[in-house]
């Protein structure tokens, strides 16, 4: 599985629209050439790094074997694992689950995924 970070209202419009292409906040997959993903361990530190002052985001739980966009892990300049990125829409039948993004008491974003 891999994770996006979402605005939970651009989600819904996916969902009534048959694709997501949003990249990252504020930017399109038409902007950016891909839609950001992370793997458990990239998740809250992008959210507190991007939208740490944000509210109203989700995590979308990707199943990577049912997108119909290519996915690639790019190397990404200051951190030590590849990013998975998806290089087209994503599919709305490829997300298996959408999970809040909680803060932690110290206001912080923080991210653990159910069963881990």
């Amino acid at each position: 599985m891999i994770y996006h970070i979402a605005f939970e209202a651009d989600w819904d419009k996916a969902k009534e629209g048959g694709e997501y292409r949003m990249s990252t906040k504020g930017r399109t997959l038409e902007e950016q050439g891909f839609i950001h993903g992370g793997t458990t361990d990239q998740v809250a530190p992008v959210a507190n790094m991007i939208y740490g002052s944000d509210d109203g985001l989700v995590v979308l739980v990707i199943d990577e074997g049912r997108l119909t966009s290519p996915l690639q892990y790019d190397d990404v300049p200051g951190w030590e694992q590849p990013f998975p990125h998806i290089y087209g829409p994503l599919n709305p039948d490829a997300v298996v689950s959408v999970l809040p993004l909680v803060r932690s008491s110290d206001g912080k974003y923080e991210f653990t995924p159910p069963g881990e």
